[in-house]
């Protein structure tokens, strides 16, 4: 068997950390409840990460227009897009189709179930600091969660 084989057969898409908005906001606010973890996977090249293209916007919107920070938004989005490469997913038919059924059947956003959908589609982990909405229905893990061995 080839190197290259066996880096088929035992690579697994399970190593990959879909990180929301919510985590790359998380890296950046010294303040927030899993800053360490948070900052860790957003910049730890050991921690292979993915994202949306709707993770940009969420960043912009949250950090950028809610909060004032324009400047530091955009190095996110830079960060986001940098770190997460071929991995950062633009939105189609056929994720925003399986969205709307997980987000009718949890009781989410279309946003928060775009996310789910992503994981699920690419056998990815979904990591959130959204406790109510996502970790607590078993949707996703908590970034410290996320960090554990």
């Amino acid at each position: 068997m080839t190197l290259r084989n066996w880096f088929a057969k035992t690579a697994t898409r399970t190593d990959v950390l879909l990180l929301d908005a919510s985590v790359w906001i998380g890296a950046k606010v010294r303040a927030d409840r899993y800053f360490e973890a948070s900052r860790a996977l957003a910049v730890d090249p050991d921690h292979l990460v993915a994202g949306l293209d709707l993770t940009l916007y969420e960043i912009a919107n949250g950090l950028g227009v809610r909060q004032g920070h324009r400047p530091e938004a955009m190095d996110l989005c830079r960060l986001v897009s940098g770190r997460c490469g071929r991995n950062l997913l633009a939105v189609d038919a056929q994720l925003l189709d399986s969205a709307l059924g997980i987000a009718a059947e949890h009781g989410l956003t279309a946003y928060d179930a775009a996310y789910v959908a992503a994981a699920r589609r690419h056998g990815w982990t979904l990591v959130s600091a959204d406790i109510a909405d996502l970790v607590s229905k078993g949707l996703a893990v908590t970034p410290d969660a996320a960090l554990y061995p």
